[in-house]
């Protein structure tokens, strides 16, 4: 209930949520409400909480040619894409399946490939692991992860399992019932929650918590290696 959804939804024009609305939005430069209705198609992807709410088509291939048919690409291009999102994300062995036939996790999957098929400048991600199991989410967060360090493509989470989260992100803020508590890198927000004696900290990754718990004054270890070493020194 602290905002997230609402933020995220608030950033692709087609799903902000009605009622009034204060202040402003920017995307590259311009304001958000002026870009067209195909620009914000093609250039902001999103990714939504239940995996069978974002599929529109019955068989995995065409799912990931249909944003593309929609927006009226060349046939050639939307072969050439769909195989390269096919092959990045490891979708070849079923390809050609009925997506009724796919599990949660390849459901999800294939949506955040179908978004990336268009090649968006951001990707919205809100909760996607949410209806995943604890291997499913984990697959998914390292797909997300290989979109954001290979292809450079401006990646916006909300997330509740943050201990595979959180060291994926360059900067995190943290909603506390619609306002905003504290922003920086992982380690920042990680020390500001625990110098704030805040009960958000406790959703923190292991090492965070057991760096909380000893009293060092040491940087915050984020990861599991990060924490490893710090434990060693």
């Amino acid at each position: 209930g602290g905002g997230k959804s609402t933020l995220l939804r608030a950033l692709k024009p087609a799903l902000t949520p009605h009622g009034s609305f204060t202040g402003d939005i920017s995307f590259f430069g311009e304001p958000l409400s002026a870009l067209d209705a195909r620009r914000q198609a093609a250039e902001i992807g999103f990714v939504l909480q239940k995996p069978d709410d974002q599929i529109v088509t019955d068989r995995v291939w065409h799912e990931l040619a249909f944003g593309m048919e929609s927006l009226g690409f060349a046939t050639p291009v939307i072969r050439r894409r769909v195989a390269e999102m096919a092959s990045f994300f490891g979708i070849e062995e079923w390809f050609s399946r009925p997506v009724e036939a796919l599990s949660g996790g390849q459901k999800q999957l294939l949506n955040l490939a179908s978004v990336m098929a268009l090649q968006p400048r951001v990707l919205l991600l809100d909760e996607p692991t949410s209806q995943l199991d604890p291997i499913a989410a984990a697959d998914f967060l390292n797909a997300v992860a290989r979109i954001r360090r290979e292809l450079g493509t401006t990646v916006i989470l909300s997330e509740h399992r943050l201990e595979e989260a959180f060291p994926l992100a360059g900067r995190v803020a943290v909603l506390d019932r619609g306002r905003l508590l504290c922003t920086g890198t992982p380690s920042q927000v990680g020390a500001a929650l625990k110098d704030a004696g805040h009960a958000m900290f406790q959703a923190m990754p292991a090492p965070m918590r057991i760096w909380a718990a000893v009293g060092d004054s040491s940087p915050c270890p984020v990861t599991v290696r990060e924490g490893r070493d710090w434990l060693g020194r």
